[in-house]
């Protein structure tokens, strides 16, 4: 008998040990969503662009260099006084 409860004792002791920490269950965590904001500049650009391609329209097209006009020579100073 005592084998018996020996036996018995021993299994009882190593079952329980191994499931001394119970079962293990892993809990996911929610997926946070991460929502970028809008950006408060987006207006900026088109504005921009849209300001450049005014002042290339208004510009206008001076690929024709200026015409130059002579500039007419000073005046002689006058002859000095004979005495």
């Amino acid at each position: 008998m005592k084998k018996f409860a020996a036996s018995l004792l021993t299994a009882a002791m190593i079952s329980s040990a191994a499931y001394a920490g119970g079962p293990v269950v892993v809990e996911e965590e929610p997926a946070v969503e991460v929502e970028a904001a809008k950006p408060r500049s987006g207006w900026i650009v088109p504005v921009i662009v849209g300001l450049v391609l005014v002042c290339a329209i208004a510009c206008g097209n001076d690929d024709d260099p200026a015409p130059t006009v002579p500039t007419p020579a000073p005046p002689a100073p006058p002859a000095p006084p004979v005495p």
